[in-house]
């Protein structure tokens, strides 16, 4: 998992450059143009990524099995008192702790490049696509951070288990994962964009953590569809 390791220590670097220099980073002036500009880059990378699904139906489905569960488990309300627990920790006073942790882990995760690359390290291939993510995400977590704060550096966490995970799964049963739960996968998370992008344009708030479990789902039900075709049924 070197590429992912060296991802996290990437987000962190950036983070804590951004949370040194925030100040003349990211003065107050320049805050609001800042977030409009991230949030209506967040809703076109969005879009972008939520257009790819070769089956909508699988993706609709498992947002909504997803939400229902992540709303069932009250996945924002624990994210919110972890973030409460972690922003006592670092002794932070930023009120957008959380959204900073939440806002980062989507940013840097819910791409082709982070699912694709974590996958091709799975098979052992390369670890270039993962190397370059870092890089771009070096760089924006310097700014997010400059207005987030330490909630940023923390989203490094869910980063290393997201990641890691693909990884890990890739490796022990590459073989079974179809290519459909990757194109599936990028579209939900392209969906979970677009929702993070309407809060951070101030538009709606949209409790996009409660979404989060669509991202198994999506590949459960992807794998589903691919043994009833081989089946013959459906």
């Amino acid at each position: 998992m070197t590429g992912t390791l060296i991802n996290a220590v990437a987000v962190v670097s950036g983070g804590a450059i951004g949370m040194i220099f925030g100040e003349r980073i990211m003065s107050k002036r320049y805050e609001t143009v800042y977030f409009q500009v991230v949030g209506m880059f967040t809703l076109l990378l969005g879009v972008r990524m939520g257009i790819q699904f070769s089956s909508p139906l699988l993706v609709v489905l498992s947002l909504v099995a997803g939400g229902f569960a992540g709303t069932r488990l009250r996945l924002d309300e624990k994210t919110a008192r972890l973030g409460e627990r972690l922003k006592r920790l670092t002794r932070s006073n930023n009120d957008r702790f959380t959204e900073g942790l939440v806002g980062g882990f989507l940013l840097f995760c819910m791409g082709s490049m982070s699912v694709v690359g974590a996958v091709e390290e799975g098979f052992g291939k390369t670890s270039d696509l993962l190397l370059t993510k870092s890089v771009m995400d070096f760089f924006s977590s310097i700014m997010l951070a400059s207005a987030l704060g330490a909630g940023v550096l923390f989203s490094a966490l869910p980063l290393l288990l997201f990641q890691g995970g693909i990884t890990a799964l890739t490796y022990f049963a590459g073989a079974s994962i179809p290519d459909m739960a990757i194109t599936e996968m990028t579209a939900a998370g392209g969906v979970m964009l677009v929702g993070l992008s309407l809060d951070l344009l101030k538009i709606k708030a949209v409790p996009v953590v409660n979404m989060l479990p669509a991202l198994p789902l999506v590949c459960i039900f992807a794998w589903i569809k691919e043994l009833l075709a081989m089946w013959g049924i459906g």
